[in-house]
């Protein structure tokens, strides 16, 4: 029974006919290297021009060496596959109604131009943060929002549960993975209320990210109860480097009033009703106000992108906040995704600039720790010139592999000044940064390469907002249940077997 139906799951058969098309280019390239000998050198020339093109080619330096040295080793093989994998391309009718979707969300977005150059100059130090969200996302920072920041997947479930039980007007939810189960289960009965009372309920899930927790027609279940529901880039068995770019964004906009971001999913294991890998930990935002105006915008532009559609946005981005007097500091929300959706490496240089700007201590917790030469430089870097530089990963981890690689990188850090901890109760799934009691980053986005180059992320960036001492105070906990790893030593086989994966993470 369990063979079975392991046999016809989802996870099975998307493995299965990407595992046997590899098979098949791999046939048919052994067959093509027996022609005759000016087949092979056309093929060599062709190659070589190719790693030339990769060299010359605007990417991280580390994405660049894997396909190097498989072009090198293997040069049609390596040739095809860099041609097919290696970029996330957009058709023409893609790029177009990318674009004018862009175009007619922005008409709605006139002005807050306004707001945030006046907010530039009580930005401080970050105004240059601030300018480069903008530039690189086309999202402004607001003021007049309240945040409420959840230290546990527990008080942001009720939350939720509470603000969409409030849904008078619309509720948008985009998330990588949805799970039958309490939570799902309790959030589904609402929603599903919602819809027969006339609320315009929307769901957007990636599908790889469910492919072994939903049924194939999940997204036709939801819209027998009255939810309009979307696959995002739905599985299609055939390679493409599509497969390799997920949703893995996690926000809920209610009636444009209220929004959240954070790093948990719709499943049991994030609100600790299921145990995996010891306690879960895992942090949200609660945003009230101005600022959850740019979250509904980019739940919609990823959402019109995979529907093809353009609609009216007036509805959903025309809403006039009252004044809070009680909203401090300054939120600006961002997206960031693979490119051509994105023109630069947004969310690796908000961590950047951060890492840069950071005077007395910079705290961080990641679950995956798999990082590029700039990013562990600029780490080092600070904590060479005094700040305060503490990562916190997992102890307990849910992908061994993963974890070994993570703890890889824990001695070339630890020899430049920077303390790594690990939470002992269990996995740390948060996403999180804080700086100088001055700035925080809450949202979906890990350290490692797949969150920084593949997949469609977002973040709140905030500065002197009231829930930065939340997360401090968060943190301190943290570091009081942690572990500090100075003088841990990995297994020298591990670590050379880390070392040679390390050259292939950033195609992973």
């Amino acid at each position: 029974m369990h063979f079975s139906k392991g046999i016809f799951s989802r996870l099975f058969i998307v493995g299965f006919s990407i595992v046997a098309q590899f098979a098949l280019f791999m046939m048919v390239i052994s067959r093509l290297n027996e022609f005759h000998i000016a087949f092979n050198i056309t093929m060599h020339i062709i190659s070589f021009a190719v790693i030339v093109s990769i060299i010359n080619r605007d990417m991280i330096t580390e994405a660049k060496i894997p396909w190097i040295i498989i072009t090198l080793l293997v040069p049609l093989f390596g040739t095809v596959l860099y041609l097919c994998l290696s970029e996330y391309k957009l058709s023409r009718k893609q790029k177009k109604q990318h674009q004018l979707v862009i175009e007619r969300i922005e008409k709605h977005f006139s002005s807050d131009k306004r707001t945030h150059f006046k907010l530039m100059e009580i930005a401080g130090k970050y105004k240059g943060q601030c300018r480069y969200i903008l530039k690189n996302t086309r999202q402004f920072a607001y003021e007049n929002t309240d945040t409420e920041f959840y230290p546990d997947g527990e008080s942001f479930w009720n939350s939720l549960k509470e603000e969409l039980s409030k849904a008078k007007k619309y509720i948008f939810m985009e998330y990588f993975i949805i799970e039958d189960g309490i939570m799902w289960n309790s959030i589904f009965e609402i929603l599903k209320e919602k819809a027969a009372s006339g609320v315009e309920v929307r769901l957007m899930y990636d599908d790889l990210g469910s492919v072994n927790t939903l049924e194939w027609d999940f997204d036709r279940q939801m819209r027998r109860n009255g939810i309009i529901c979307v696959k995002f880039n739905p599985f299609k068995p055939v390679i493409s480097e599509r497969h390799n770019n997920r949703d893995h964004r996690k926000i809920t906009v209610v009636d444009g009033d209220v929004a959240f971001v954070g790093g948990l999913n719709l499943a049991d294991e994030y609100i600790n009703a299921k145990q995996r890998f010891g306690y879960w930990k895992d942090t949200a935002i609660r945003l009230r106000g101005n600022a959850v105006k740019s979250l509904a915008a980019l739940f919609l532009q990823n959402y019109d992108d995979q529907t093809g559609i353009v609609e009216n946005y007036a509805s959903y981005l025309s809403k006039d906040y009252a004044p809070n007097p009680g909203a401090k500091g300054i939120i600006q929300p961002y997206g960031d995704g693979p490119r051509p959706a994105y023109g630069d490496y947004v969310a690796a240089n908000i961590f950047l600039n951060m890492i840069n700007q950071s005077e007395r201590y910079i705290w961080i917790t990641t679950p995956y720790l798999i990082i590029d030469s700039k990013l562990q430089n600029a780490l080092c870097t600070a904590a060479m010139r005094g700040v305060d530089v503490r990562i916190i990963t997992p102890h307990i981890p849910d992908k061994k592999a993963i974890f070994a690689m993570t703890r890889s990188y824990y001695h070339r850090l630890q020899a430049g000044g920077v303390k790594i901890y690990e939470y002992t109760p269990g996995f740390m799934h948060a996403k999180q940064v804080i700086c100088d009691d001055e700035a925080a980053i809450v949202g979906t986005i890990n350290l490692d390469y797949r969150s920084l180059i593949h997949h469609y992320e977002c973040g709140v960036f905030m500065v002197g907002t009231k829930c930065i001492s939340d997360i401090k105070q968060d943190f301190i906990n943290l570091f009081s249940c942690s572990q500090n790893m100075l003088g841990f030593s990995q297994k020298r086989l591990v670590t050379l077997l880390c070392r040679l994966g390390t050259a292939f993470t950033p195609l992973l």
